[in-house]
């Protein structure tokens, strides 16, 4: 065997998914030693070279619709059961390859490689098709996403889990400084009663300016703006064990809800009080206002009309990007004039005990209680 001596070979293979590929397709690494109408041993010819095969395919493909390949794997040879088709990689010659009997996206691409060449190349494809690491075959499915989104989320538009992104000061180097303050942040919505439930904390780049605003990708340059990539941590947490839906149903001549809403230092926006004889007490929001404070829980709105009211992002100057208390009033008395009912969702809390309507699955989320 000379080193540098050349044999017709598998270089790749069209089929992306390599999960799919198995042993009975030709695979990146075979060396095709001959081709054949039938898999009788003596009806094999060789090819020492890809034009050599191609023109071997050619004249099989005009009386048989598949073929027969013998490759050598390894130490040992394998007879594979193949199809004819055109090598469309070639535009100005008409050239013949092979794809897989059982998979037409399986295309081989045939090329002239030294031995060295096809065993790296063997050496990939045996780790990729070899079963102990492979797993059973996977293929898509259809998925009611409408349907379920519908049915299993307390709203369409709920993701369930929240999360805020921090990005560092201006001065702040290293990680450790940033997760002091994401943690700071963390223990003192949870000190103030809001019933934060953590999940997952996550560095993450973002793209900024030199003026320090973060960016969108955008098709326009500016020669003037110098772009900058800095490090910040995304910070996961659930808003509370479950969200609680509640309908807020204004009479005919009131003027407001019924409820004192306030946002809180971290960003999130409290009931610091109820109104006896209005829709939020009708709602039920009284009795939890009552039972929050018994417990040492603060009432907090997650949601309004299904939108979220959370605080989503503190900036390189240290501020907290929350909604804005004026939208939230106006989106209120919109509703009032016009008699409307609005939802509101309330972050709940462990062993809540008030009656309140019944939360999906998915909302009551927490994690699992360990020994």
């Amino acid at each position: 065997m000379v080193p540098s001596e050349t044999v017709v070979c598998v270089k790749q293979v069209k089929q992306n998914a390599a999960e799919e590929w198995d042993e009975t397709m030709p695979l990146p690494g075979d060396i095709i030693e001959g081709v054949a109408k039938d898999g009788a041993d003596a009806s094999f010819v060789s090819a020492k070279a890809r034009s050599e095969l191609s023109s071997h395919l050619g004249k099989i493909n005009r009386v048989a619709d598949s073929v027969w390949l013998k490759v050598r794997r390894g130490e040992g040879t394998v007879k594979l059961r193949a199809c004819v088709v055109p090598d469309k990689t070639l535009k100005l010659q008409k050239m013949f390859t092979v794809r897989a009997a059982s998979n037409e996206r399986h295309v081989a691409v045939l090329a002239d490689l030294t031995f060295e060449e096809c065993f790296q190349l063997q050496e990939m494809s045996r780790r990729v098709v070899n079963l102990d690491f492979k797993g059973f075959h996977r293929k898509g499915m259809k998925y009611d996403w409408k349907h379920k989104v519908g049915s299993y989320l307390p709203d369409r538009r709920s993701t369930i889990v929240s999360s805020i992104l921090f990005m560092p000061l201006v001065r702040e180097r290293g990680i450790e400084a940033l997760t002091v303050r994401v943690m700071a942040w963390f223990s003192a919505a949870v000190s103030s009663g809001i019933p934060l439930v953590f999940i997952n904390i996550q560095t993450e780049q973002t793209i900024t300016s030199d003026a320090g605003k973060e960016l969108a990708w955008s098709r326009q340059e500016n020669i003037n703006t110098t772009v900058n990539i800095v490090q910040g941590i995304r910070f996961w947490f659930l808003p509370g064990v479950a969200e609680v839906a509640l309908q807020l149903s204004p009479e005919h001549g009131e003027t407001r809800f019924g409820m004192e809403i306030k946002r809180t230092e971290e960003g999130f926006i409290g009931i610091y009080s109820i109104t006896t004889g209005t829709a939020a007490e009708r709602a039920g929001l009284g009795e939890l206002f009552k039972q929050a404070n018994r417990m040492g829980h603060m009432l907090v709105i997650s949601r309004l009309q299904g939108k979220s009211l959370m605080p989503s992002t503190v900036d390189s100057e240290g501020l907290i990007h929350c909604c804005d208390n004026g939208d939230i009033k106006e989106a209120l008395f919109s509703a009032l004039e016009k008699t409307d009912s609005v939802q509101v969702h309330i972050m709940g809390w462990p062993n809540q005990t008030v009656a309140a309507p019944p939360v999906s699955a998915a909302a009551a989320l927490r994690p699992p209680d360990f020994v």
